[in-house]
């Protein structure tokens, strides 16, 4: 297979991804979104690195994997942190957390 169509799905992975950022309010959700768009990223990557013969794109891919798993890691903290405080795990409405 060409690299044009890894390209193609990792575009409309990240645009998926990008859409449900912008649109949707519930932080889970947005976290979500997010880990599409950082597994787009890691697509386009391993297939360039597979396309020129190397093996950058891959090791960057790893270290992109980690950060999204620290990144998780703290979201879902502070999801649970919501949850527990009877607040509402709304985007809008995150505000209520500075007192």
């Amino acid at each position: 297979m060409s690299i044009g169509w890894y390209l193609t799905v990792s575009a409309i992975i990240f645009a998926i991804g990008a859409a449900g950022v912008m649109t949707k309010r519930n932080a889970l959700v947005i976290l979500l979104c997010l880990e599409l768009m950082l597994n787009a990223g890691n697509l386009a990557l391993v297939a360039f690195s597979r396309m020129w013969g190397n093996i950058d794109g891959q090791i960057f891919a790893m270290m992109v994997l980690v950060v999204a798993a620290c990144e998780v890691t703290v979201g879902l903290g502070l999801i649970v942190a919501l949850h527990r405080r009877d607040l509402p795990v709304d985007a809008d409405e995150l505000s209520e957390m500075r007192g």
